[in-house]
């Protein structure tokens, strides 16, 4: 009797193990895949504004035809890869505790189509980023993995997927810790207790696979911050009220098409896709050229020169980024707002500190995390990616004070942005997973 006890004990412990070298494998790949679309993302980035320095005139041709080829291949070939990533994999895994399909949410063709699209819209200079597709790749593959378990019973698919986006910002922004708080704000809410111990630890390892490769680097560099006092206090609670109403509004914009969908022009543009996108491209190309190339790309390069020094932005520069970005989301290419979010924060806070005489590294830090976390209304993530840029701990209450007054000036102005798309794409996949109704 003892005998057969312990030949079962053992092979449930060796099917636990092979559960957990599965999903460290998947964990490592989805690493790997987030790494080398940044490496795409910056070499896309630099190939335009390469090809932009000496051709001023070249966007106003190359970004409407770039939008409209993205928009066509997504239309006709990748549906479901279109816009930030994470309302795709919230929805899926809703649909994934119902029983129901999943594939053109997250799957190795959807990957492919993030990752390529992706890299190709950034090359047309549209106001995106890789963060949010990063969350839809990383899920796709532990998706993808899931068939792969010894035993898929013993971790639920919804669990995986979940995991999986966490694992994707973590490897995005090099910080594992913003991927766990990332998971529980923002994807998932809980985690089964039996697994998530090892789910957690595919977060990290993505993580880590992504700081192996790439170095300890923060995506936007570090602030150089000294130690603050308590004059901080009171722009600080100015910045979080300022920075939530204007999150809130870029939030309210983006959700224009799902919340008044009978309007004329987006009724134009589900019949007309192509077109729309283009007539995006040439906005964003107009406002490029404007604001003089800022807001162009995702907002890595001239947000990393404010932080690393005390460039001086026009006055417009918020401005311009912020409706570039809006823009490029309606245009339905493959791209996230997480980028461009910080870029918007960081021209703010630069314009904010040249206006009322502030120091410029603190007040860009906090504007920065209350942009992100009022557009997101996930707090705690935002306020922990902004930490990894700076090098004194000083800041980190104020941080935490900034995100969660901005996210509760938000919270008032409407709902959580990330939960309301994904209701657009649980809406979309109703009909397709209800039964048919057999008639006479």
């Amino acid at each position: 009797m003892i005998k057969p006890i312990m030949l079962l004990r053992r092979g449930f412990a060796s099917m636990r193990w092979r559960t957990r070298v599965t999903l460290w494998i998947a964990a490592t790949i989805a690493g790997l895949l987030v790494v080398a679309f940044a490496r795409l993302a910056d070499m896309a980035l630099a190939q335009f504004a390469q090809q932009t320095a000496e051709r001023a005139w070249l966007p106003f041709i190359y970004t409407p035809l770039i939008g409209m080829l993205v928009v066509w291949l997504t239309t006709r070939f990748f549906v479901g890869a279109q816009g930030s990533g994470i309302p795709q994999v919230i929805a899926a895994t809703r649909l994934a505790r119902q029983g129901k399909p999943i594939n053109r949410l997250v799957s190795l063709r959807i990957a492919f189509a993030k990752i390529s699209l992706g890299t190709l819209a950034l090359t047309g200079g549209f106001s995106a980023g890789r963060e949010g597709p990063s969350v839809q790749v990383a899920a796709s593959i532990m998706h993808f993995f899931h068939r792969f378990l010894p035993n898929a019973r013993i971790v639920r698919s919804e669990d995986l997927i979940l995991a999986g986006g966490a694992a994707g910002i973590a490897a995005a922004f090099n910080t594992p810790l913003a991927g766990i708080a990332f998971a529980v704000e923002e994807l998932g809410r809980k985690l089964e207790t039996r697994t998530s111990g090892v789910l957690l630890s595919t977060i990290i390892l993505s993580g880590m696979v992504a700081i192996a490769l790439q170095g300890n680097y923060n995506y936007f560099g570090h602030f150089g911050i000294q130690d603050i006092n308590l004059d901080i206090v009171v722009p600080a609670l100015v910045i979080g009220i300022g920075c939530g109403l204007l999150g809130g509004l870029f939030s309210r914009m983006l959700l224009w098409p799902q919340r008044h969908p009978h309007l004329m022009i987006w009724q134009w543009r589900r019949l007309h896709p192509v077109w729309f996108a283009g007539i995006c491209g040439l906005v964003v190309a107009i406002l490029g050229w404007l604001s003089g190339g800022m807001s162009f790309g995702s907002g890595y390069g001239i947000t990393s020169q404010v932080i690393a020094s005390d460039l001086v932005l026009p006055w417009h520069a918020p401005i311009t980024r912020f409706l570039a970005t809006v823009v490029t989301y309606f245009s339905g290419i493959p791209g996230g707002i997480f980028a461009p979010s910080l870029a918007v924060g960081a021209a703010v806070g630069a314009n904010t500190a040249e206006l009322f005489h502030l120091a410029a590294p603190p007040t860009i830090a906090l504007c920065m995390v209350g942009f992100l976390a009022a557009v997101t209304q996930s707090p705690i993530t935002s306020a922990i990616i902004v930490m990894e840029m700076i090098n004194s701990h000083s800041m980190v209450i104020s941080l935490m004070a900034v995100a969660l007054i901005a996210k509760a000036v938000s919270s008032r102005m409407g709902p959580e942005l990330y939960q309301q798309l994904a209701r657009g794409f649980l809406e979309s996949a109703e009909p397709a997973t209800k039964p048919k109704i057999p008639t006479r």
